[in-house]
Formats: C-alpha cells, structure tokens, sequence
C-alpha cells in the first residue's frame, strides 16, 4: 500500500498566490479560496422550490426522449446514466445562467469571457453502485504549469438528498493532484484510494442548492439503496481556451438565441442552428461505463 506522505506528494500545489482578482470583494475571495482550496463551494436556497420542481420535469422528460434513440443516453456506471441537453429543454436555462452568484462564480474563476459549454445531468437510479474515484477529463495543461484552473461544474439537485439515494461524495483540495498512475490521467488506482477516503465529504444538497466545483477535483457517485432516483443538472463553463466545447453538442435556435439577454448571448458558444438536432451522446467517460445496466 502507498504510504500516505507519499499520496500526499502527488498534489503539485495551488498557485501562491491565489489569482484573486484585483479589487475583488469578500465574497469573490471567498470564491477564489474555495475553488483552489477545497474545490467546491455552494450556495443554499439559489433558486425556490417550484423552480427546481420545473426543472426535474424537464430532465424525465429529456431523460425518456433519450431513451428512445441510439445513445441518446450514456452509462456512467451500473444505473447510471448522462445526458446532454439543448437550453431550449430547460425552461429555466436563462435563470441559472444569469443567476448573481453563477455569473459572480465564473467571472471570478475564468475570467469575463467566460463560455458556457455544457447542459446536462446525471441519474443515479436505485442500484447504482459505487463509482470509482475519479475526475471529469484529464489535467489541462494549463493547470499542470500555471496552476491555473479553466473549467467548471455547476450541479444542481432534482431532489432532498439524503444517505440512501448515493450521495456525491468528494475528496477537497485534491484538483492538483497529479501522477503517471492515473489511468488516462483520470482515475487513480486503488493503490491510492486511502488518499481520497481519507479526505471524503458526501454532500447532502437540497432542492434549490446549487454548487460550484473544478472538474478536475477527485469525486465519485456512491451507492444509492433507496427507492427513489436522483437527478442533478450539470452546467459546465469554461474559460476561453479551454476546449471543452468541442466535447459538447448543445445548441440554441436563432429565434430563441435573439430572445436571450446579451449577458448571457456573449457566453454562449454553442451553434446557432434552424432546427434542433437530438443530441448523441459522445461525452463518454470509459473508465465509468463497466456495469451499465
């Protein structure tokens, strides 16, 4: 077994000092130290309850349009399924763009040009086992030699998490963590696990609770044992340069992109199409996939 010095060791350090923006208030240092220091930050009771019921209509009724067509959906484990939306799926796509603290959240971590290029959401149904630990995609290069973090995830709860429906669980401060034994520099061995349950947090989000994390901090899904799924929305931003987009196949009619506020037309990056094409999903995460049901 990897002693833990040793685990500790592969953390290549946050940047000293942090990118805090000049001129920044309390609350965007305090966003600025969460995201580089334990790599999640939330914020309570973001959106109300009724919102949060529209939008878990609107992701069963994607999820089941999903299932009706080749891979529609993509497995992320045993009953566990991701997919990708358009905006126009979400009728509250422009109240979680343009929310205060997402725009306050991204302006401070990526910059003012910041490009939403993901929508989407993972279900974990009742038998879905543990993930393995892992991050979303490999370490850009710009954090393995600035240090300097270029995406995030936002997810959003469909439902009152509690202990039986598999909770996130993640593993703070881990975002710099980096070593040849990841596999596709993404999913540390089992050899290294003891790190990352050593640090864990499960997180327990109520409707309306949105949260903010760099995709590159170590996670996993656990065990969900009740009877009930559990949906979260995802919105993925990027900073410019990043690349994620092309990972991606959102886009937004001209007639519903015209009706957008310009705050939120100048972050979007996805094409404008004349008809909407149902997505195929091709944001696989291989090492995820092994027991799909």
């Amino acid at each position: 077994m990897t002693d833990t010095t040793a685990l500790e060791s592969l953390s290549i350090g946050r940047p000293d000092p942090l990118p805090i923006p000049d001129g920044a208030n309390d609350e965007v240092r305090a966003i600025v130290e969460g995201i580089y220091g334990d790599g999640i930050i939330a914020r309570k009771g973001a959106f109300s309850r009724q919102w949060t019921v529209d939008m878990a209509e609107d992701i069963y009724r994607a999820f089941h349009e999903a299932l009706a067509r080749p891979r529609g959906a993509v497995g992320r484990g045993r009953r566990r399924y991701y997919v990708e939306i358009h905006p126009e799926q979400l009728r509250g796509f422009v109240d979680l763009v343009d929310h205060p603290w997402v725009r306050q959240v991204c302006e401070a971590i990526l910059g003012s040009d910041y490009q939403i290029v993901e929508l989407g959401f993972d279900i974990p149904f009742p038998g879905a086992t543990d993930q393995p630990w892992h991050r979303d995609f490999r370490m850009p290069e710009a954090t393995k030699t600035e240090k300097r973090l270029t995406s995030l995830a936002f997810n959003l709860t469909a439902i009152d998490t509690v202990e039986e429906m598999g909770p996130f669980e993640i593993a703070p401060g881990t975002q710099f963590d980096l070593s040849p034994e990841f596999d596709h520099e993404m999913f540390p061995p089992k050899s290294m696990w003891s790190r990352y349950e050593g640090l864990a947090q499960r997180k327990y989000p109520k409707m309306g609770d949105i949260s903010a994390r760099s995709a590159l901090t170590i996670h996993h899904g656990t065990k969900n044992v009740s009877e009930s799924p559990r949906p979260v929305l995802v919105l993925g931003v990027d900073a410019p340069g990043a690349g994620n987009a092309e990972h991606h196949d959102m886009a937004v009619t001209r007639a519903y992109y015209d009706a957008l506020p310009e705050r939120v037309q100048q972050h979007l990056v996805c094409p404008i199409a004349d008809e909407l094409t149902p997505i195929t999903q091709k944001h696989d995460i291989e090492g995820l996939m092994m027991g799909e049901a």
